[in-house]
């Protein structure tokens, strides 16, 4: 038997059935068109979150209070004699290979204006963190690296912040009031927008000592530390742990470079992701119940026409390969309705939702259609090998 008539014949019997055949197929398009959005929404988180964090840069290094036990995170301040201070941050500015060094306290407090008030997440930095966390100033200018012993009270305003207490005025050189305290506006930050849901444009942010003054704390949350892109990681680690194991008599800080971060999160989100797949495949399972099912009714269908063509010099393997090629065709024509019906749907969400990252990857969209086809084939083999098992003569009797 030609190829050609091989696949006349098995179009010809899926076109004769067109409902039957419709119905089948859409079994597996559900099922792919189901693999296709979910994969879509699931690789456009982890592509959202990747870029999220790397908007800082991947040279960063994450220097936290407390040493990591082998039961979870760091435990903090409560877990360390030592806890990192101003003097640290600046000991680690002198290190081979450090471009900068940010300071960090965070807490929450009132700010004032003359007409407006609100409450707002309060960030005491260094003068290095717009180098740091690739931030520019939009209006006026940052402050500098001072003496910690007496810090200015000058602050800096999120763009959001400075729309909400002033407007569209220039708040530069004015007044507000942080916590109760009096300080001058020196700066207004460009947008920088959010990252995992934190607003760093709704935000105010002044010298780490007078935050620290103000919460009344004496450990920093954290150091950041930017490093060159040329310099090696694992010796810029190295150097870190020496000198505040020296500072602190012990080792009780932990340090997480932004590499290692990237990879948990790449990790999580890529299992998150492969999971989201698998449940849409379950949807390709019932679609192969379908084509069994179909593929079993048609060969008690034409149990006669099997008979004729095995009397006619037919082989089993030809016989099988009909019964296998239109499953092979169900398979495959359901397949390409779901993946138009999934990048549909996924095109679809992006309008309707634009804060939604669905990002479409051609890896899915041709491992769901290989899945289908193959799904198509294990359904049809067993119908496709009955069929050709048929004896002619009982074949040609049935009729």
């Amino acid at each position: 038997m030609l190829i050609k008539d091989l696949i006349k014949l098995t179009s010809c019997a899926v076109i004769a059935q067109r409902m039957r055949s419709f119905l089948t197929s859409l079994g597996i398009a559900i099922g792919v068109a189901a693999v296709v959005l979910l994969t879509s929404i699931g690789d456009g988180m982890q592509r959202f979150v990747m870029a999220e964090f790397t908007q800082f840069g991947t040279n960063l290094i994450a220097i936290n209070p407390g040493k990591t036990t082998t039961h979870g995170a760091s435990i903090g301040i409560y877990g360390t004699e030592r806890p990192l201070t101003i003097d640290d941050a600046a000991a680690l500015e002198k290190l081979r290979d450090v471009e900068a060094v940010v300071p960090l306290v965070q807490g929450n407090a009132e700010v004032e204006s003359t007409h407006r008030q609100r409450r707002t997440t309060v960030y005491g930095i260094s003068g290095d963190m717009p180098h740091a966390y690739r931030v520019e100033v939009a209006l006026g200018r940052y402050f500098i690296n001072e003496d910690p012993s007496t810090p200015r009270a000058v602050a800096v305003l999120g763009s959001k912040l400075r729309s909400e207490l002033f407007g569209s005025r220039n708040p530069l050189e004015q007044r507000i009031r942080i916590g109760g305290e009096r300080y001058r506006i020196i700066g207004v930050f460009a947008p920088k927008g959010q990252i995992l849901g934190v607003d760093l444009d709704d935000a105010v942010y002044i010298p780490a000592a007078r935050a620290q003054e103000m919460f009344n704390r004496d450990s920093l949350v954290e150091i950041d530390l930017l490093y060159r892109e040329t310099a090696d990681v694992d010796e810029v680690v190295a150097s870190i742990a020496r000198l505040l194991s020296a500072r602190h008599g012990r080792d009780d800080v932990t340090i997480t470079t932004q590499q290692q971060m990237l990879d948990v999160l790449g990790s999580v989100l890529a299992i998150l992701t492969f999971a989201v797949a698998a449940l849409g495949s379950i949807s390709l399972l019932v679609g192969s119940v379908g084509i069994f099912t179909i593929m079993t009714i048609a060969v008690n269908e034409r149990t006669s026409e099997i008979g004729l063509l095995r009397a006619l010099g037919g082989k089993r393997q030809q016989v099988m390969a009909i019964f296998l090629g239109e499953a092979i065709i169900l398979a495959t024509l359901g397949g390409l309705l779901g993946l138009v019906i999934g990048v549909g749907g996924a095109q679809l969400l992006t309008l309707l939702f634009p804060a939604l990252p669905v990002h479409i990857s051609w890896n899915y969209l041709i491992a769901a259609e290989t899945l289908a086809i193959v799904i198509g084939v294990i359904a049809g083999v067993w119908p496709a090998r009955r069929a050709a098992k048929l004896n002619p003569v009982d074949a040609l009797r049935s009729e």
